[in-house]
């Protein structure tokens, strides 16, 4: 029996069949058979494959389905990729996995990685089918591609290879991931950036590489990736978990973090799958046409960004069709006749453009559906309460810089210099904050606890940049949200980067006149003055990330719509400015370590398991802060309560399962990740030294936010009374915006109409 059964998928599309297919399936073959793939050994006996399991796979069917419209040139080449990465998998298996040779795998995947070569190296000699496989298609394919395109198709060859370890380390562990580390990694070692890659060599359309690193390119290749993997997840679980050995599986992950069924797992495998692609639809729908108009990119970039994007909708419609037929899968529940088969949809229709039909009927019990309705249920300023906070884990011990008095009196002078005690345009209350909810907010004991090692005037310069940072993260929704204004929004950002330049003596052409302008000016200069050349791009980079993580909050707040959760932690990290306060504490030996180490997966995961615990952290205690009195839907107990259908008691238990899994990640990569690295890149002394310091840093880092949200005012169900609702029994909208279409939010924010319904 198996061990689910499959849930009802959301395919919005119809699959279509390439032409060529039949050519291909002969091409690929004597491919195969030519690089040595139809008789390589496996350790203790037998083939990896051999001619009839190439057959059965049927890669060639996969290839016809995900690339519809290439011509047979084309769709030979691609297939050969598919047919040797399916290929390297099983080999990797084989010769790795099963037997736990970590070292042997290290050294196999550092040799296959000289077959990508730039031009003017020369490859070795292949002594494997994996190799023979990669020069052979390596030399087939980067001459019709860019110098852009072969950069990012390097970097996604190069994780797939080498992420493996990161499977295989777990397997000889038996340590199964926790779910967000699980989704990041999984699109890592996964393959599905590198099949976007070649959906832009299919479509004869590279994505303009003045686009490739922006947001709306980024998430589309993202959710692409997780669709693609979630799916096949799903599909693959007999033969990767059974069968296999495998503890690398969506479905598994899910069933032992919530400690559900199977079968419950699956189905929220599945809801998740359904969300990434409906990120990807909106994405596509709202952030792409405002990219391709912010840039004013031409009509030959708006065509090849349009063919990319119908490219990778073709390909998860297709490899859905294709993991419905193939052997290697379980999918005997699903359609088997001529017609594509879309996957148990909701009423079962077996024959071309179902899905198309599915998505039509009116009904809750279609397949996105209830996704797409909890999504953009919410109904801001309900009197939710307090939420009360559990017990959090916190293994690290709060440790406060001796300067944190002259911090305080120096912030409160520095904030009455920059005006933030100021009436401002578009506050009805007049100033955003007053100087008594300063004091109590004490972001100098925030950085304090933070920063512990820091000098005074380092200290100085931290609290201020939190203040700043806090005030303009209020500031955003406040005057720009309730009124859609996101135009105005990007102005100021345009207005607020003006005021950072990476030369300190080139002239400034704005004049700061506003307490962010006036706030970013003096800490910008004062902080860039410390910095070498590459540490000021890098430093100033983290602020122009958190500057547009608040326009694609505004972007959301206008549509009233709950983010996706994997696309709400992603962003949490750069609205919460986790990048900033991390450099702000790196400063003092930012110079030591190269930067390409950063890249690295354990330095990456080590900086987003802190960084995640940090902004649940944030998001708990804030709760009703966000939600009753400010009408915010940017809170990770929203995104789970509504994801989940779920109430916000649940929800919150189940965010604070996520901390303990991601301070757990932490402790376990601090303590047996990074020794290893340093001895896997032989790194000196010195390097060693000042990552082991920043590692400290983090769990001070985390510690500090924590003991800070316990001790201050700002979250006070008392404080947050005061400051909404003030004194005054006629001024119930305190701190609610004025102007054009604030109505419905002063509606809204009255005790006695919560049943208003907005929607």
């Amino acid at each position: 029996m198996h061990a689910f059964t499959l849930p009802g998928f959301y395919v919005p599309h119809p699959a279509r069949l390439n032409p060529h297919l039949e050519r291909t399936r002969a091409h690929s073959t004597a491919w195969a058979r030519e690089m040595g793939m139809l008789d390589s050994p496996k350790p203790g006996g037998g083939v990896i494959w051999d001619e009839p399991e190439l057959d059965r796979m049927d890669y060639p069917l996969m290839c016809a389905y995900t690339h519809p419209d290439c011509d047979g040139p084309a769709l030979d080449l691609i297939t050969d990729w598919y047919v040797w990465v399916f290929f390297f998998d099983d080999h990797f298996l084989a010769h790795y996995k099963h037997t736990g040779d970590t070292e042997g795998a290290q050294a196999y995947l550092d040799r296959l990685e000289r077959f990508m070569t730039m031009d003017g190296e020369t490859p070795p000699e292949p002594t494997n089918p994996c190799e023979a496989g990669l020069a052979d298609l390596w030399a087939r394919t980067v001459p019709a591609m860019s110098d852009g395109w072969r950069r990012r198709f390097i970097t996604s060859t190069h994780n797939l290879m080498v992420e493996s370890m990161w499977e295989l380390d777990n397997i000889n562990r038996g340590r199964i991931a926790n779910p967000i580390e699980y989704v990041q990694m999984r699109r890592r070692v996964g393959g599905a950036p590198w099949s976007a890659n070649l959906v832009e060599y299919a479509v004869r359309a590279e994505v303009p590489d003045r686009l490739a690193a922006t947001r709306p390119m980024e998430v589309l290749a993202d959710t692409f990736a997780d669709a693609v993997h979630l799916r096949n997840d799903l599909f693959s679980y007999e033969r990767e978990v059974r069968e296999e050995g495998e503890n690398a599986n969506a479905v598994l992950v899910f069933e032992r973090f919530f400690g559900c069924s199977t079968q419950e797992a699956a189905e929220l495998v599945n809801d998740q799958l359904t969300s990434r692609l409906q990120q990807f639809e909106n994405t596509a729908l709202t952030e792409v046409p405002a990219l391709l108009a912010d840039r004013a990119c031409p009509a030959h970039e708006q065509v090849a960004v349009a063919a990319y994007v119908k490219g990778l909708q073709d390909w998860q419609s297709g490899g859905h069709e294709w993991h419905a037929r193939s052997s290697r899968y379980m999918n005997d529940e699903l359609a088997t006749g001529d017609g594509p088969a879309v996957g148990a949809p909701a009423f079962g229709f077996p024959a071309l453009g179902s899905s198309a039909a599915t998505w039509l009927l009116p009904t809750p019990d279609r397949p996105g559906f209830r996704q797409r309705m909890r999504q953009y249920s919410f109904k801001p300023f309900l009197p939710v309460g307090h939420l009360p906070v559990p017990d959090l884990y916190m293994p690290f011990p709060v440790r406060t810089s001796p300067h944190l008095p002259a911090a305080r009196e120096h912030a409160v002078a520095w904030a009455r210099r920059m005006g933030m005690f100021e009436s401002l345009p578009g506050v009805e209350r007049g100033a955003l904050w007053t100087e008594r909810e300063f004091v109590g907010y004490d972001f100098p004991y925030c950085a304090a606890n933070i920063h512990a090692d820091a000098d005074a005037e380092q200290l100085f310069i931290s609290s201020e940049w939190l203040s700043w940072g806090t005030y303009a993260d209020d500031y955003y929704p406040l005057v720009f949200g309730a009124r859609r204004d996101l135009a105005t929004a990007r102005l100021t950002n345009e207005r607020l980067l003006a005021l950072m330049p990476l030369d300190l003596d080139a002239p400034v052409t704005v004049a700061a006149e506003h307490p962010l302008e006036r706030g970013i000016d003096d800490l910008w200069r004062r902080t860039a003055e410390r910095l070498s050349d590459a540490a000021r791009v890098r430093f100033r980079k983290t602020i122009e990330v958190m500057l547009e993580s608040w326009l694609w909050e505004l972007g959301n707040q206008a549509q009233n719509r709950i983010p996706d959760p994997i696309d709400y932690v992603e962003m949490r990290r750069r609205t919460f400015g986790s990048d900033l306060t991390i450099a702000l504490a790196r400063l003092p030996h930012a110079h030591l370590v190269p930067e390409e180490l950063y890249r690295h997966r354990v330095l990456r995961e080590l900086e987003t398991a802190a960084s995640d615990y940090a902004c649940f952290t944030n998001d708990l205690f804030s709760y009703q802060k966000d939600v009753e009195f400010e009408g915010e839907l940017h809170n990770i107990v929203v995104v789970v309560e509504h994801f989940l259908d779920t109430d916000r008691l649940k929800a919150r238990d189940v965010v604070a399962d996520l901390m303990e899994a991601r301070m757990r990640q932490f402790e376990h990569i601090a303590s047996v990740d990074l020794p290893a690295m340093f001895e896997t890149l032989k790194l000196d002394e010195q390097v060693r030294a000042a990552l082991l310091r920043e590692a400290d840093a983090l769990k001070d880092w985390m510690s500090g936010i924590l003991a800070w949200h316990q001790e201050c005012e700002r979250y006070g169900e008392p404080e947050l009374r005061r400051r909404y609702r003030s004194a005054d029994p006629h001024a119930e909208f305190a701190l609610l915006p004025s102007g054009l279409g604030t109505s419905a939010l002063r509606v809204a924010s009255r005790p006695w109409s919560k049943d208003v319904d907005l929607m």
